[in-house]
Formats: structure tokens, C-alpha cells, sequence
């Protein structure tokens, strides 16, 4: 991924993102419930979101972020079907936290991008309800009308906006995560043969499929990728010495590390810097242009810098938001 407007990135961009055509994400989950059956918690205490919403999950941050007040121009542009019921509906892999991930009571979503997009939905008089589902659905549940957005720090690509129109508001890359002191020497650049940890569905397992396609050719072995559905197991994975290294967003690597009470660190830079998107239908166009206008206004009050300090990624803040941006294939 090219880096995307001059903005800056979590240490250097993560490999992959999240990579089933459609649905590739440059993030790292972290699923409260299964990190709790995990040997590693890497979610902590909890916190609110945005004033009036419920959190009782784990945020860097106890800050009470006031709700923007509404915007009558930009509610005259919401879609009729959103207008009509009053709420938007979102599809979300909860399990990439700090992005996204389930609270402590085991149902509540909570993370970045949740406060992010309540935000902007605040800016239009709508409500919010936030549904869990697997990342390589969210973007057909969109397609086909299940959701009325998809918010799951999909990476921005051409692939994805052939289906779908894509609001840009956050720049992140690919980062690769080990235990502490680097115990088994792991070189990103070669890693042939070693037990690589990844989620499913992402950029980093095209990454993965890249790097270990290099090895074969040069007459070395394959990579053994440990892909699991959830970053939460991955994370698992490196805790228990299932993987000697894992691979994710920059933002969900550094918050697993910073979550790993000292067990794991970074391992190389972030790679490969890309925006991610809010995803709507693809006649959205409109809507999400209204949507990029919200996410300036929240950038002007100062709204959007507090939510990414929240949760300690404002590295990733752009400035540029748009609709449909150029993006690498």
C-alpha cells in the first residue's frame, strides 16, 4: 500500500490488511470474550465512548467525549431509509480491538472506530446499531442491503471500490509483532519455513502469500501460515508459541503489544501505508461525500484528533478525507 495523503502512520504501515478481495483490513482484533479464554488479555479495563452511548469495555482513555451537535445540512443528505428509521445500521468484525472489539459485558462494541462513526452519525441526527459479523461478510452485507455501512478498518482498494463507495479517515500500514527480545531471530524478510500467525481475510495473508512465494522460488520452504479467524486467537497464538510471529494492522499490533503486560514487541517498522474507509453502498456517492464533510468538521472542533488520543493512534490521523480516493490495486 502507498502511504495516502502526506499523514502520518503507527510506526510504518502494517503488511497486510485484511485481504479477501473485497475486504482486505489493515487491523488487529481483539475480541474481549475470546481474549479472556486466551493466556493473554489484551483487552483492558473499560471506559465510555461517546457521552450518552454505553462502554464498558477497554479504552486508553476514561474521557467522556462530548457528542457533536447536529448538522441540518448534512442530515438533509442522509438517504431516505436511514432518515425514515432514524438509525444506521453498521457492520463490524469485532475483534480488532483497539479498532473495534466487544466490551466486557460481551456484547457492546466498542473501539476507534466505533467512537469515529458515532461521531459522524451524530453530525446527521442518527442513531447507531453496531452488528458483529465475520469481515469477509461485511462488505456483501452492505452490497446486498443487510447493512447500511460497513465500519471495520477495511483498507481502501480499487478491488473494494469496484463493489462499494469508501470514505477515507485514517491511515494505517502493516507491522509485524514478536515475543520480547526477539527469542527466535525472526526476519520479516525471511521467515521460510517459520510459523507465521495471521488473521483471516486480510492484507497481511496476501503479504504472507507473497513473501512465502519467494521462498519456494529461491528453493527454500514455504512459510506455514496459522491463519485463525479472529486476531484475538493470533494474538493467542504468539502469547503460547503456537507462531514465533505474528502480522497485522499497525494500530492492533501496537495496542496487542502494549496489552501484552511485556510479552511481546514491535518487529521492523510499519509497511505499506494505506487509508481506511467507512464502506457504503455503492450509489452512496452523496452520502459519502457528506460523510467526509462531517469528518472535517469533527477534525475542525477537534472531535476527531480527542477520539484518535483516546485510544493513542493519532499518528494515523489524516487530514484529507474523501470519497472513493485513489488507492493501489
Amino acid at each position: 500500500m502507498q502511504a495516502f495523503g502526506g499523514a502520518g502512520v503507527l510506526g510504518r504501515p502494517r503488511t497486510g490488511e485484511r485481504t479477501a478481495v473485497p475486504m482486505l483490513r489493515t487491523r488487529i482484533l481483539v475480541s474481549a470474550a475470546a481474549a479472556a479464554a486466551a493466556t493473554l488479555a489484551l483487552a483492558s479495563c473499560g471506559s465510555s465512548t461517546l457521552e450518552g452511548e454505553s462502554s464498558s469495555s477497554a479504552a486508553t482513555s476514561s474521557e467522556v467525549i462530548a457528542t457533536p451537535a447536529v448538522d441540518d445540512a448534512l442530515a438533509a443528505k442522509l438517504p431516505a431509509k436511514i432518515k425514515s428509521a432514524g438509525v444506521v445500521t453498521i457492520g463490524t468484525d469485532a475483534t480488532y480491538a483497539p479498532n473495534e472489539f466487544l466490551g466486557t459485558d460481551g456484547k457492546t462494541v466498542e473501539g476507534m472506530d466505533v467512537d469515529l462513526f458515532n461521531a459522524v452519525m451524530a453530525k446527521f441526527g442518527v442513531k447507531t446499531q453496531w452488528t458483529p459479523a465475520g469481515f469477509g461478510t461485511i462488505i456483501l452485507g452492505v452490497t446486498g442491503g443487510k447493512f447500511d455501512a460497513g465500519v471495520s478498518s477495511f483498507t481502501i482498494n480499487a478491488d473494494r471500490m469496484k463493489q462499494v463507495t469508501m470514505v477515507s479517515y485514517f491511515n494505517a500500514g502493516i507491522l509485524w509483532v514478536t515475543k520480547s527480545g526477539n527469542p527466535d531471530k525472526i526476519d520479516p524478510d525471511n521467515a521460510c519455513g517459520l510459523s507465521i500467525g495471521v488473521q483471516k481475510d486480510t492484507v497481511e495473508v496476501d503479504d504472507l502469500n507473497a513473501r512465502s512465494a519467494k521462498c519456494t522460488a529461491a528453493g527454500k520452504a514455504a512459510i506455514k501460515q496459522v491463519v485463525e479467524q479472529d486476531q484475538s486467537k493470533v494474538n493467542a497464538d504468539l502469547a503460547s508459541g503456537k507462531v514465533v510471529a505474528m502480522l497485522a494492522d499497525s494500530p492492533v499490533a501496537l495496542y496487542a503489544v502494549k496489552q501484552s503486560s511485556g510479552q511481546f514487541e514491535p518487529l521492523g517498522e510499519v509497511y505499506e501505508a494505506a487509508p481506511y474507509g467507512f464502506v457504503l453502498p455503492k450509489a452512496e456517492t452523496e452520502f459519502g461525500q457528506a460523510m467526509a464533510d462531517a469528518l472535517k468538521a469533527l477534525k475542525a472542533d477537534g472531535t476527531y484528533t480527542k477520539i484518535l488520543e483516546k485510544w493513542g493512534i493519532q499518528d494515523g490521523a489524516i487530514t484529507d478525507f474523501a470519497v472513493n480516493p485513489p488507492a493501489a490495486g
